[in-house]
């Protein structure tokens, strides 16, 4: 974890420190920071504090760079769905129930274990050692394309195009429920539950600009096939999203999706159907499009004999 310092405004003040960090930087646990604190890897105004710690205006956090838990990541032949490669990226179909990288109960089998073995050498370092060439992540039970960088320079020149939301990301998806609605536009904000931190959740204290696009492609009885365009890439954006609206997506319980009464499917029924961004080094605009998994358009036939509107 690289060096993070923060300065608290007047309505961040009162906050415990372990819960405000929590807060701002989602991308790790309550308890992590809580040994972080113990550990004096962060300091407010340059002295160590105590985890009930509250926050008051003006004050300055710094949290320290952490030296998180080494994984042995290893090259491992397992099959790849390539949709294009060049020496600058590899636009790759992620299975369903594969990882993107390897983690604490994820050790191997992931997407950077494939392309480890298969690029060998050619990964961008950016991101470490865990993270070869991964710029950009989609969830396990999400399938569809995802970008590799072989090289710094093409990963440095995605992410900025990350950064200022430029990337054209369209996905698929199944929503429980028939919608009223044939299109329409979820902008609320989104960050990590209050109530349960292996979550997010929408208008959450500290939540970042979301905003998601969806449009009813085909409306069924008691479902609807929707497609789903990106303006920004919040951790499970498109599935909190639509839990927020009432149409949380076929199979995700975790955001109150009812369990699917359809054979082969497990976790969300979503997919990352293109991507299109500027090539690093053409500039050119380029899009690439990974096709539907059987599971989803087997699904989509039974839904349609069953119960067309």
């Amino acid at each position: 974890m690289d060096k993070e310092e923060i300065l608290i405004t007047s309505e961040e003040a009162g906050t415990r420190i372990d819960k405000f960090l929590s807060e701002r930087l989602p991308e790790h646990t309550r308890s992590f920071y809580q040994k972080a604190i113990e550990e004096q890897n962060v300091l407010v105004n340059n002295s160590p504090v105590k985890n009930n710690y509250k926050l008051k205006s003006g004050d300055s956090v710094t949290v320290l760079p952490i030296e998180e838990e080494v994984l042995d990541v290893v090259p491992q032949d397992i099959p790849l769905d390539i949709i294009y490669e060049d020496s600058d990226i590899l636009i790759v179909n992620k299975p369903k129930g594969m990882v993107v990288h390897p983690a604490p109960g994820h050790p191997d089998g992931t997407l950077v274990n494939a392309v480890m073995y298969h690029c060998g050498d050619s990964l961008s370092a950016i991101n470490g050692v865990i993270r070869p060439g991964i710029v950009h992540r989609i969830d396990r039970d999400t399938t569809g394309s995802l970008i590799v960088c072989k090289n710094d320079r093409a990963h440095l020149f995605i992410a900025d195009q990350i950064k200022v939301h430029s990337i054209n990301r369209i996905y698929r998806g199944i929503v429980c429920g028939h919608m009223n609605t044939e299109e329409g536009t979820i902008d609320v904000p989104i960050g990590r539950s209050d109530k349960d931190r292996k979550k997010m959740a929408v208008n959450a204290r500290h939540g970042k600009n979301a905003i998601t696009h969806y449009r009813v492609l085909e409306n069924f009885k008691d479902y609807a096939y929707c497609e789903f365009k990106l303006e920004t890439g919040r951790t499970h954006q498109i599935r909190v999203h639509m839990a927020s609206i009432g149409h949380p997506l076929l199979g995700d319980e975790v955001y109150g999706g009812s369990r699917s009464k359809y054979k082969n499917l497990e976790g969300q029924c979503l997919h990352a159907m293109s991507i299109g961004f500027i090539h690093p080094t053409t500039k050119q605009y380029v899009e690439f499009t990974a096709p539907l998994p059987e599971y989803f358009k087997k699904l989509l036939e039974t839904l349609r004999r069953q119960s067309i509107i």
